[in-house]
């Protein structure tokens, strides 16, 4: 059975992450890198990471769209599969990444507490622009289940889901609320065994 974890590499050590890469590599859908561990190796580690498996490049892209479609385009250069938008600054920039992208994910609602602030109460509206635009997916919280649910029925796409451990959501629930996948970092990359860590998870199915 397919895997339906993502591992988010948001680690800063290269050796660490290629360690972790390589162990879990038959056991994950695909790796999430961003911003730690790029900004400290350079974007030669997505390159490096890719050799291991699918890697979804995670700047959650927020820029006008030139410079938007210009930082998609590089990631893509370096062997990413897929690449992570932000919703909220308009379809004009989702526009011009999903031409830069094999696989885009339009960021509908994150999982820290601070999202409730600006970006929830339109999310509804940007999964729908993400499905009007040709995304692949939407990212929404398994922090707050409902959310997923709701989000989904109105895009139809499918749904990576961040916030499972260390931020307190459950796999179980994401995964009854309609998840398709789920965006899990600190409590595997930081676990003793993350093979073990895994297969913990994927045991709840």
């Amino acid at each position: 059975m397919e895997s339906n974890i993502i591992l988010a590499l948001d680690i800063e050590a290269k050796e660490r992450a290629l360690k972790v890469a390589e162990e879990v590599r038959d056991y994950v859908k695909a790796f999430k890198v961003g911003y730690p561990l790029i900004l400290g190796n350079g974007m030669g580690i997505v390159d490096e990471i890719a050799s291991f498996g699918e890697v979804i490049v995670d700047l959650k892209i927020a820029d006008i769209p030139d410079v938007s479609k210009n930082i998609a385009k590089i990631a893509t250069s370096h062997g990413a599969r897929g690449i992570i938008v932000h919703g909220f600054v308009g379809r004009d920039v989702v526009r011009d990444v999903r031409r830069e992208s094999k696989d885009l994910y339009v960021v509908a609602e994150m999982s820290h507490p601070g999202n409730a602030e600006f970006i929830s109460g339109v999310s509804e509206k940007i999964a729908l622009m993400a499905k009007e635009e040709g995304a692949d997916g939407i990212v929404a919280p398994a922090t707050h289940p409902e959310r997923i649910k709701a989000l989904k029925e109105v895009s139809g796409l499918k749904v990576l889901s961040p916030g499972v451990g260390t931020q307190g959501g459950s796999y179980k629930d994401a995964i009854e609320s309609g998840a398709d996948y789920l965006i899990i970092g600190r409590s595997i990359t930081m676990s003793s065994s993350p093979t073990q860590k895994i297969k913990e998870l994927l045991a709840q199915r």
